[in-house]
This record gives C-alpha cells, structure tokens and sequence, in this order.
C-alpha cells in the first residue's frame, strides 16, 4: 500500500478538524485567552520549574499547550505540519501577548528550520500515531536536546487504539502493522462536525516507543501509565473525577495514557 502521501492526507484532514476545533467547548478558547493553563498535571509533574528553560514543542496543533508552557516562563517553541493550526497558534500568542515561535513543517523536515538545541523537548496526547517512523522520531529529539536535556512526553496508551471506536472489540495490531487507512467524520473535539476526510495511521507499541529513545542516547528515567485520560476525547467516556475519564464499561481495568521522561545522555 502506497502511503506516499499521507503527509499531505493528514494535512488536509489537521487543517478542517483545526477549524472545528477552535470553536469547540472541548477546546474552551474563551478561558484560555483569558489565561486558563491548559497542561495537566501528568505532564506538569515532569516537566517541573520551567523558568527561563528553551522548549521545543513538536505537533503542537494550535498552540494552546505552547502558550500554557510560555505562561509558566519558558522560551517556546511550537511545530506544527497544519498552515491553519499555526497561523491560529500566532494570533493566539499575538492575543495573549505572549512570546512564543511558531514553526509550520513537518516534523521529518524539522532540520531544515532549526539548528539551535534545547533544554527540554515535550510532545503530548495524539501525536505519534501520525508518524510512521519512531527511530527516526527519536533521532531528532535527541539531535536537538542540550545533553543533560529532557524529553517530556504523554501520549495516549497503544492498548486504546487496539478497539472499534465504542470499545465492543479488538480490530487493529497492538505492534506496528500497514498503515490504517480511513476515511471519517466529525472529530474528536465534535463528534457531529459536518466535516469528512482521510487519515493514514500507524499504532505503536510501548517496546517501540522505549527502544527508540534509547537507541538514540535517551535514558528512561521514569515511566507511568494511567487508568483515565485527562480528555472527554472517546466514545463511551465517564467522567468519574474531575477530569479524569474513562471508558465506562472498563472502568479501571484497561490503561489509557502513558507517561515518560528520558535524559539526553551527556558525552
């Protein structure tokens, strides 16, 4: 199966789902442009003080969580492939007056934009599935960490993307298999959204997402999964605390969201 294009599949399908997006109440622009911090604790217990610290923030849609990283004193940097993500991302910033940069490019062709290193590279919640190749994903985060630099990342669990989109079966490969090809509607943010279009792919197991780090000087400091997702974002969703969701018929018995921190090694 040819998947030569699914840069520009995806694109396509980033750019309609982003304005959806940005007027959805999942999203809730209003209270963040009046200063709500839209990070959630997974990734903020690991990212610790930030002050003054550069980030790279890969795949970062319209930048709300850039921003939010800005407003706790980083120097920020945003990437993403979606021309409309970005050019929202830098009138949000704009908006808030808030400094942060705004890349857009895919994150393959990441070093044809920037050569500087950072202090810390962070990337969170639906971003690698995008990506076919997580070595080559790895290769860069460590070519663009400072050593002694930390790589922050929340993602939801591989487990979730074995089920059918109401969790009644197993229908894909926990292990990296062909692309997954579909044609869908609505969103994530609205499920009723008038808007169709086409994805490619791929799943990723835990084993892939560790060995590539380490392959590519990472050391795992710290791994945890967790049983609830910090977003109302799949069918069959309860929430059973505050912000925190689950499917209901699983309860607690399946993970929903992964967490990690990795050290570039120092030479």
């Amino acid at each position: 199966m040819d998947n030569s294009n699914y840069i520009d599949k995806n694109r396509t399908s980033w750019n309609a789902k982003t304005e959806v997006h940005i007027h959805s109440a999942f999203y809730n622009n209003d209270n963040f442009l009046r200063g709500r911090n839209t990070l959630n604790n997974i990734e903020l217990n690991l990212l610790g003080d930030i002050t003054g610290k550069s980030i790279l923030h890969l795949q970062c849609h319209f930048g709300q969580d850039t921003i939010s990283l800005a407003r706790l004193g980083a120097n920020v940097t945003g990437v993403d492939f979606s021309d409309k993500a970005i050019s929202h991302a830098i009138n949000f910033a704009d908006q808030t007056n808030v400094k942060a940069e705004f890349i857009c490019c895919n994150v393959y062709d990441l070093p044809n934009y920037i050569s500087k290193k950072f202090d810390v590279v962070f990337t969170s919640y639906g971003t690698i599935g995008w990506l076919p190749d997580l070595n080559k994903w790895a290769r860069l985060i460590s070519e663009y960490l400072e050593p002694g630099g930390i790589f922050v990342f929340a993602e939801f669990h591989p487990v979730v993307w074995m089920f059918d989109d109401n969790f009644t079966k197993i229908v894909y490969n926990y292990f990296i298999d062909e692309a997954i090809e579909e044609t869908l509607s609505g969103t994530y943010a609205d499920k009723n959204a008038p808007i169709n279009y086409e994805t490619v792919s791929w799943n990723h197991s835990i084993s892939e997402v560790l060995n590539s780090l380490i392959k590519n000087g990472l050391e795992i400091n710290s791994f945890d999964e967790f049983d609830y997702s910090p977003y109302n974002c799949f069918n069959e969703m309860e929430e059973f605390e505050e912000n925190k969701f689950r499917i209901k018929h699983f309860g607690n018995k399946i993970p929903l969201v992964y967490s990690l921190l990795a050290t570039k090694k120092k030479q």
